[in-house]
């Protein structure tokens, strides 16, 4: 991936575009999945769309392709109505699927206006659906951190701050670690396990995790950890990317769950995501109910990391997203697909 192409993700993405990312496309090849890129640009040679794709392969329905967060489109180039770029680029996408064999196009716009852009620009008989399920978060929390310590301190609701502070005071130790050492990848593991069990979650295998911490550098992917008594007992994963530093996976052990460790592990990352110049630091997902401006209602699912999260940043306003959809190139398969969806969760 070129400078012109990562610049242009991360300038075009809500969230900092690390979903689009070479290390992101890297780190699916490397767990068996077939990727693609596309990219197109306008008549002055400008990058107008970028997409790097995920092949899925499902037992009976067979594979179908997922973007996510993307495709990534700069909407500014269409105020026009000018939609010949994207449809080509759309085009070129259908090329790929059928000489693939896909039976639908899972994609996960950034905003209401790249999903109305994409929906106008498909060709007459492809049709779009809204997805029965979002793979990303459709709503998540990103915290500016170019203010001072002391704001961002100011501004966390006085729980959160409290404890923060509660943690220092119990002794809790909170620092990256490298992921190489082999202690520490095996405690990681076994918290995701516990984490999974506790939540009724399903984790992802632990392959999974390995391949992302042997694809994806070290500066960019840092594993926290917080100990206490000389135990491991809660464990981040953070991006840290372009300008935005992102929460991705948490785990905890279900004890000394009383010296607020999940606290002061998220501000040492914020910490040190903004002495490191970062500008923002994505918490990842929350829902909540809007009731007035910048004043909201957390919902009954998600309630615990939304509370826990929102504590960080309760004024400021959460990034909202389409959610998934799927643009349908062979209904035989989709239909079978959405039979088969329908019947796993009533089972």
């Amino acid at each position: 991936m070129n400078n012109e192409i990562l610049n242009f993700i991360q300038d075009n993405s809500p969230d900092g575009g690390f979903l689009q990312s070479e290390y992101w496309r890297k780190f699916q090849e490397a767990v068996g999945r077939k990727i693609y890129g596309l990219s197109e640009t306008d008549e002055n040679g400008e990058l107008i769309a970028h997409a790097n794709i995920i092949t899925h392969r499902l037992p009976v329905a067979g594979d179908y392709f997922y973007v996510p967060r993307g495709p990534v489109v700069k909407i500014s180039n269409f105020q026009f109505s000018i939609f010949k770029p994207l449809e080509k680029f759309l085009n070129d996408l259908f090329d790929l699927a059928q000489k693939n064999n896909i039976g639908w196009i899972r994609i996960e716009p950034n905003s209401e206006e790249e999903l109305n852009l994409i929906r106008e620009s498909l060709p007459g008989g492809i049709i779009m659906k809204k997805s029965a399920v979002d793979v990303q978060p459709r709503e998540i929390l990103i915290l500016d951190i170019a203010k001072s310590e002391e704001e961002l301190l100011a501004r966390m609701k006085q729980k959160t701050r409290y404890n923060i502070r509660l943690a220092e005071k119990r002794g809790v130790r909170v620092s990256p670690v490298n992921s190489d050492q082999r202690s520490v990848m095996k405690k990681f593991l076994e918290l995701v396990k516990i984490t999974s069990k506790r939540d009724k979650i399903t984790a992802h295998p632990e392959n999974y995790y390995r391949k992302m911490f042997e694809t994806i550098p070290s500066e960019i992917l840092k594993l926290y950890i917080a100990e206490y008594q000389g135990k491991t007992i809660v464990a981040n994963l953070v991006l840290f990317f372009g300008k935005t530093a992102t929460y991705l996976h948490g785990a905890s052990d279900n004890i000394h769950r009383d010296v607020m460790a999940p606290h002061l592990l998220q501000w040492q990352a914020i910490k040190d995501a903004k002495i490191s110049g970062y500008m923002k630091y994505d918490l990842g997902g929350v829902k909540t109910e809007k009731i007035s401006n910048f004043k909201f209602k957390i919902s009954n699912s998600w309630s615990g990391i939304t509370k826990f999260k929102t504590g960080f940043a309760p004024e400021t306003k959460s990034v909202q997203f389409p959610g998934c959809y799927d643009i349908v190139l062979n209904p035989v398969k989709y239909n079978l697909y959405r039979i088969l969806q329908r019947i796993k969760r009533i089972i």
